[in-house]
């Protein structure tokens, strides 16, 4: 598939479009640098790419053949990067994609830059992982600006712990707004590069030289290892696992945007950054309120309680000795829970968890962390066989198992 894509363009179809414009950014006191304003555009084109390029019409169904031409302002700084950021592509979506770099990006804004109080940059998403990091963040004594990708149920969710832990003035709330005629395609895998795209827009308006960017993600699901063996490649999502993080780090500081990436949650999971966290009071009052189901919407705004996000959430509440789980789940309990459309993701978890138990942890990981530098490999080996007995526990306590 051949896909012409730019930021703005009157003559070029506009296949993205980002929803706060130049102009607003200008008003507001952005300045960022060229490299960091190409960096937005080029996740945005991605971004278009991903949705408008359909997976049915590929050979098997799945895997895309994609040449995308992004316009930048300052694509030459981009070209010796080129096979990386293929390769980093290929890594989050599974398809094999073809990048060509022009000039027909848009100048970044210039507004007159003031620095803000805020000391680092923290992904919010409404989810009881970037919730957790944002408590973490507060009680170390941190200053955390918080940027959330606007989504229809989390967006008030989004603003009320954004004002909680920092203040109104300590969140960007953006959407990527992508816009056009056609079909479009349902999965999800490039879309993720817009929250990217905010924190790097957002942490340019801090006065760190290298502010951090934190990703507050459970060391399960940054890995997320395949749990049957059809669910490799794009089938599991990259978009936090840290092979993808370390090439998107180094793709930054290869074009020349100055932040740092940091998985602070990698080697713990979910139960154990509920147990391990800094403000037990407002987790209590605050955990059940989050959202971390894959079908939030198909339920109507409901907890599932069946997806995967919803057992490893229902398994690290069961493992918090500090409070109980009040969500409201569509299926409380797995044993007679209906089947959806998709996967069956309690029968794969428990398949995952007899692999783990009766034939060793290492059998179940097969070569999941492969990734992993000698020195760390005991840690992610650990944090993954703690997240297979929490859902272990929650199998039996269910009676699945």
């Amino acid at each position: 598939m051949n896909t012409w894509v730019s930021f703005q363009s009157a003559e070029q179809p506009l296949l993205g479009q980002f929803s706060v414009s130049g102009n607003t950014l200008k008003r507001k006191g952005f300045r960022p640098t060229p490299a960091a304003w190409d960096f937005v555009q080029f996740c945005l084109a991605v971004c278009a790419t991903d949705l408008c390029a359909m997976r049915s019409t590929s050979a098997d169904g799945w895997t895309r053949t994609i040449e995308l031409s992004v316009g930048l302002h300052e694509p030459l700084r981009w070209d010796p990067w080129k096979v990386e950021l293929e390769q980093l592509l290929k890594v989050l979506t599974g398809d094999y994609w073809t990048l060509i770099f022009t000039d027909a990006g848009l100048p970044p804004p210039q507004g007159r830059f003031t620095a803000k109080d805020q000391d680092c940059v923290s992904l919010l998403s409404g989810g009881l992982d970037s919730f957790i990091g944002g408590l973490d963040l507060v009680a170390q004594g941190r200053q955390p600006l918080f940027v959330s990708q606007l989504a229809h149920e989390d967006s008030d969710r989004q603003r009320r712990y954004a004002t909680l832990l920092g203040g109104a003035d300590a969140h960007y709330q953006w959407s990527h707004g992508i816009s056009f005629k056609g079909p479009r395609e349902p999965s999800t895998r490039g879309r993720s590069l817009a929250f990217y795209a905010f924190a790097v827009l957002a942490a340019s308006r801090l006065g760190a030289a290298r502010p951090t960017i934190f990703i507050p993600e459970n060391g399960f699901i940054c890995v997320n290892p395949p749990l049957v063996p059809g669910r490799v490649s794009s089938l599991s999502t990259r978009t936090t696992h840290p092979l993808f993080i370390n090439k998107l780090q180094q793709v930054l500081d290869g074009i020349g945007v100055s932040v740092q990436l940091e998985l602070p949650y990698r080697f713990k999971t979910k139960g154990e950054m509920m147990n391990e966290c800094l403000d037990q009071p407002r987790l209590q009052a605050l955990a059940s309120d989050t959202t971390s189901c894959g079908r939030f919407r198909t339920y109507n705004r409901r907890h599932c309680g069946r997806c995967v996000p919803c057992m490893i959430r229902r398994a690290a509440f069961g493992a918090w000795t500090s409070g109980a789980d009040a969500t409201d789940y569509v299926f409380p309990r797995l044993v007679g829970s209906d089947k959806s459309s998709g996967p069956d993701d309690p029968m794969a978890v428990a398949l995952a968890v007899l692999t783990a138990r009766d034939r060793g942890i290492d059998r179940f990981l097969g070569a999941s962390l492969a990734f992993a530098s000698i020195p760390e490999r005991p840690q992610y080996r650990s944090v993954l066989t703690n997240g297979i007995h929490e859902l272990e526990a929650l199998l039996t306590g269910d009676g699945l198992l």
